[in-house]
């Protein structure tokens, strides 16, 4: 019963590199964020492969010498997961690879297909027989039934039949390949270590390894990386962009570019433009950490009301630190949370978190504050009601489960017991990240998580009367 959206999943792929597997997991250690749950990376030498795949964090399963020395080959694929789309089984992990009738590929997938169910059900029919729940390894098996003659050509008529949200890398015997879907809802970049070429889903990860960041991998583009270089096409229809704008709100590394933008910098505006939208008169800015900071920053910058760290957070608590039984649950958000009483006693307090999801957490949060002594607790959200799934990568609550969908701005506030509750405004949200509002007819951005209205179409939800952008 989770209070954030999770994250999707992180890629990041490496050609041309004498330690490809060192890089890769420094890659992946950079995309924690992007998933927790497992981890996997294959390497390529030649013809000859190697795998390694762990549930857990990256630190926590691929820094020994014996994991990095097995995974051998100046190229490598890498990938961390938060299931969207499967079971959280071991059989889930990616890349998934496969031996085709050209040798052998790995793939490694971030998004999430639409057409999946139909996809799979017709692949099964023609007698494909499937290892896993991941609609990940849709694509596998429609690269290897492609009657086309290349293997680029087999990737173009593959993805040519999936929709949704997707970027790919693919590793195989003469290089690499990165795929970006035509509405480039996820983020995929384009960097250089040396000679070696790196693909991977934000910029976080070039920098750990020391890469110079090249470009983004465009909307609907296709790059073939190899020992003859780099070669880019775009092979599928244009469409109009819809880049996930939670991306900025919370998804993305605030030390990451996306998309030519720099994400502390529009969490940043996020908080200035909350500030102009929403005026308390208080006595202290409170971040909820870690996501929260940015946006209170810029808060605090505009409406010059002092900035403090009244809640610390404890980074060290893992998954498995205490057993959730009944007798401990009351510690609540305690475990990872505490109040600076310093900051707080006796004065009016804003509180600024990026979004509400089930209400849950806001409402420990709300309470621990004034059990330390706030005079007044006011929450404002660097996003605007969170009323919608996402079908595109992002593992949400069904709707039901949303409070924003089933109750008023009010209404939340009384659950959570906040003297004020307030969110930015999507126009608001817009404003901050592109000096203009919102396009009613064509969103610049997929927001359907916002505004409940979807830019690809949800082919597997036919019949669930999900309203749709853009089809």
């Amino acid at each position: 019963m989770f209070d954030k959206l999770h994250e999707e999943c992180g890629i990041f792929t490496i050609y041309g590199s004498s330690d490809a597997a060192v890089n890769t997991a420094l890659g992946l250690h950079a995309l924690q964020h992007r998933g927790q749950e497992a981890a996997g990376i294959v390497s390529m030498s030649g013809e000859n492969f190697s795998a390694h795949f762990a549930e857990g964090l990256v630190a926590d399963n691929f820094t020994s010498k014996r994991v990095i020395k097995k995974l051998e080959g100046n190229s490598a694929i890498g990938h961390v997961r938060y299931s969207t789309a499967g079971k959280k089984t071991a059989r889930n992990s990616q890349p998934i690879y496969a031996e085709l009738s050209l040798g052998f590929l790995a793939l490694a997938h971030n998004g999430n297909l639409t057409n999946a169910v139909i996809l799979r059900k017709k692949l099964i029919n023609q007698g494909a027989i499937f290892q896993s729940t991941m609609d990940t390894e849709i694509i596998i098996h429609l690269i290897a039934l492609s009657q086309k003659a290349t293997l680029n050509e087999k990737i173009i008529d593959a993805v040519s039949q999936i929709e949704g949200a997707f970027s790919l890398v693919i590793i195989h015997k003469d290089g690499i390949i990165a795929l970006r879907d035509p509405h480039g809802v996820r983020p995929l970049v384009l960097g250089k270590l040396g000679d070696a070429y790196v693909v991977a889903s934000e910029t976080c990860a070039l920098d750990i390894i020391g890469a110079k960041f090249e470009r983004d991998i465009v909307n609907g583009e296709m790059v073939n990386i190899s020992k003859d270089g780099i070669k880019s096409q775009k092979p599928f229809a244009k469409k109009p962009s819809k880049f996930c704008i939670f991306e900025y709100v919370y998804f993305a590394r605030p030390d990451s570019i996306i998309e030519g933008k720099h994400v502390y910098e529009m969490r940043k505006n996020i908080g200035i433009e909350l500030a102009r939208e929403i005026g308390i008169d208080a006595d202290v800015i409170v971040p909820v950490p870690d996501s929260g900071v940015p946006s209170a920053i810029g808060y605090a910058m505009e409406s010059k009301i002092p900035f403090e760290l009244g809640i610390i957070r404890n980074h060290y608590v893992g998954r498995t630190f205490i057993e959730p039984t009944d007798r401990i649950r009351h510690f609540g958000v305690k475990l990872k949370h505490n109040a600076n009483l310093s900051v707080i006693k006796g004065k009016r307090v804003i509180l600024i978190d990026d979004s509400i999801v089930r209400g849950t957490t806001s409402k420990k949060i709300v309470q621990m504050i004034r059990d330390a002594g706030a005079k007044e607790v006011h929450m404002l959200i660097a996003s605007p009601p969170t009323i919608a799934p996402c079908f595109y990568g992002v593992d949400t609550p069904d709707k039901k489960d949303l409070i924003a969908s089933q109750m008023s701005v009010e209404e939340i506030r009384k659950i959570i017991g906040a003297d004020r509750l307030d969110y930015i405004s999507i126009d608001g949200l817009y404003r901050a990240i592109t000096n203009s509002k919102r396009n009613e007819k064509n969103p610049q951005y997929c927001d359907a998580c916002f505004s409940d209205n979807y830019p690809i179409r949800l082919t597997d939800k036919v019949g669930e009367a999900i309203p749709l952008f853009g089809i």
